[in-house]
């Protein structure tokens, strides 16, 4: 077991490695940030698709030589902010205080803009299977994360500014969003410009959507929040999974994004929302320990398969599980033993992903430290108060 005071060694050198750079880095999909790769992709679509893949699955970084630069990236500083502030709330003191501040101007800077309510988008370009994103259309699940870390700051020291620029993101998802209505619930788009349902964005915009409606009184967040979750929830398969989406192209069933649905739908549980969801819930959160870890706390990818290990995977693991209490402690050491022998350099950062052979060892800013910072913070302040006990 990893002692204490080597977890806050290691969270504090992550955060400083990162500062360093003033939280700005390199990302698994920012190849469209290369003149040379949009010019050499021909503006087409699957020559989009294969430059990022070509460089998210290279071992060695050759970004600074084909005129990537580093970036800040809306996610990772939200998830950075979340962090401060739990450390600040825990232990205050003016490091914390100072990029906290830092943080907040980062975000403020970096806001999309012309849309209804504060939102963020990537730092990049970003072409997938289903649409093209440019660079900083907002997107639900950055605005959603930037929000909740907002929320946090606010909730642990009162900060009025983080609390103002919470509440604006709900105009962004009321307004600015398009729906797929199903019955009597709807799914919220990715961005502005589709129409695409992913379930944990989804969950996660109606999961920022509670905690201000428990702020405002606003009935119209709760309904809003309500209908979306019970599109997902309908969605939900008898063994407690769920794809990833519901389109042909999209049903995979991996470990983080099923560890960010159980996230939000707990989210309302905490909050006395949605009981009827409440047996889902554990069933959610059976299937998400008993299919995805080994009995030494190795992560697996996918259900049924375990390579390649993604840092994601032990990241939103040690978050989730850390917040379950008791009964998933075990789980909970076993994974973050595990991460801290296999995942973290001797230069203190954490490896992108581990294969059956190789191991890809690049450091990214949101992909894995914003990620590891994220959870080592969340599981020092849950274990620090033990404030959740199980659901």
């Amino acid at each position: 077991m990893i002692s204490n005071s080597k977890l806050a060694s290691i969270t504090n050198q992550l955060g400083k490695l990162a500062s360093v750079d003033d939280f700005a880095g390199y990302d698994p999909y920012d190849a469209l940030n290369s003149a040379f790769v949009r010019s050499s992709s021909f503006g087409l679509k699957y020559g989009r698709i294969a430059w990022t893949q070509l460089l998210r699955r290279l071992h060695i970084n050759i970004r600074p030589f084909i005129g990537i630069k580093r970036g800040h990236n809306a996610k990772a500083l939200g998830l950075f902010l979340s962090g401060y502030a739990k450390l600040n709330f825990m232990s205050p003191n003016d490091d914390y205080s100072s990029q906290i501040v830092r943080l907040m101007h980062l975000l403020e800077v970096n806001k999309s803009k012309n849309y209804s309510g504060y939102c963020w988008g990537y730092n990049f370009d970003w072409q997938s299977r289903a649409f093209f994103i440019p660079k900083y259309t907002p997107t639900i699940v950055n605005s959603s994360f930037v929000g909740h870390a907002l929320l946090d700051l606010h909730e642990y020291t009162g900060n009025q500014e983080a609390l103002n620029m919470a509440v604006s993101i709900k105009d962004f998802i009321l307004k600015d969003l398009n729906r797929t209505i199903d019955g009597n619930t709807f799914c919220f788009s990715y961005t502005p410009i589709d129409n695409t349902g992913v379930h944990n964005a989804n969950l996660l915009g109606a999961s920022l959507l509670i905690r201000l409606f428990h702020v405002l009184g606003d009935e119209s967040l709760r309904t809003a929040a309500l209908e979306s979750l019970a599109y997902s929830m309908k969605y939900q398969h008898e063994d407690g999974s769920w794809f990833y989406a519901e389109s042909s192209i999209q049903r995979w069933i991996d470990s983080y994004h099923t560890g960010f649905n159980l996230h939000a739908i707990r989210i309302f549980l905490k909050l006395n929302e949605a009981d009827e969801f409440r047996h889902a819930y554990k069933k959610g959160v059976d299937f998400y320990s008993d299919n995805f870890f080994l009995s030494d706390g190795t992560p697996k990818y996918y259900h049924n398969k375990i390579h390649p290990i993604d840092i994601h995977s032990p990241a939103q693991a040690i978050s989730f599980f850390s917040e379950e209490g008791n009964h998933h402690k075990n789980l909970t050491e076993n994974v973050l033993n595990w991460t801290i022998e296999n995942m973290l350099s001797s230069k203190g950062h954490f490896y992108f992903r581990k294969g059956r052979i190789f191991t890809n060892k690049i450091s990214y800013i949101r992909w894995s430290q914003a990620w590891m910072f994220h959870a080592l913070t969340d599981y020092q302040f849950n274990n620090s108060i033990n404030k959740t006990p199980n659901l």
